[in-house]
């Protein structure tokens, strides 16, 4: 990476300011379209300004297992971003527990450039953004070049909001999930007790689940207790 490539991503980074960020979290088990709206002043004239209006995609965020610890997702945001998303990923814990991948669908982007201190072109935009009452808007500071990094900026602060919200909703359901496998698992106890043609299938939920050794003296009993 070339020194002004660096200095390129950085000083995007540190130029990026969040003005007003979607009130929600990221959805945990579903994508999430974030309305962007960045505003940026040109870097020649400081009296035009660029307003870029788009989505971001939030994919639905996955548990990173030790093999998979490996590419940050920033989908085509561009080299600089990624270098930016490289950076993260030896430095925040949270982009290392949940993987988290954006998509910029750049289709549906609007870009126009306006006659005005940036001051000013920010106070319409904040008042046209409210008045839509739209719970997934953001609207962004940032940088004329290269502006894409900003929009990762917004992502890191997406996450940062959401990832223990994520979390907590993946943790309630790995609950859910083992208390509905435990339900199971009884009632497969109670059915083998009473038809012993079905304890082989109990063997092998157990096995299949890989249980067998928290529930082997159990079924032993069953076993024996069924005349088998």
């Amino acid at each position: 990476m070339s020194d002004n490539k660096q200095f390129d991503f950085w000083y995007a980074v540190n130029n990026t300011e969040l003005i007003s960020a979607p009130t929600g979290q990221l959805e945990t088990f579903g994508d999430t379209v974030v309305n962007y709206y960045l505003v940026c002043q040109q870097m020649d004239r400081i009296d035009r300004v660029v307003v870029r209006e788009g989505h971001l995609k939030a994919l639905k965020p996955a548990i990173i297992t030790p093999h998979s610890l490996g590419q940050v997702d920033v989908g085509d945001l561009g080299a600089e971003a990624q270098q930016y998303a490289d950076w993260l990923k030896k430095h925040t814990n949270d982009l290392r527990i949940l993987q988290y991948g954006f998509m910029l669908q750049k289709k549906e982007l609007k870009e126009y450039t306006v006659s005005d201190r940036l001051e000013n072109v920010l106070d319409r935009v904040k008042r046209e953004v409210a008045a839509l009452n739209d719970p997934l808007s953001a609207v962004l500071v940032g940088v004329d070049d290269p502006w894409q990094v900003c929009l990762m900026k917004l992502m890191v602060e997406l996450v940062q909001h959401s990832v223990q919200g994520n979390l907590q909703d993946f943790q309630q359901q790995s609950l859910d999930l083992k208390k509905r496998l435990i339900d199971h698992i009884d009632q497969a106890f109670l059915d083998a007790s009473r038809d012993p043609s079905r304890i082989n299938a109990l063997a092998d939920m157990l096995k299949r689940n890989n249980l067998w050794e928290k529930y082997e003296d159990r079924f032993f009993a069953l076993v024996k207790a069924s005349g088998q």
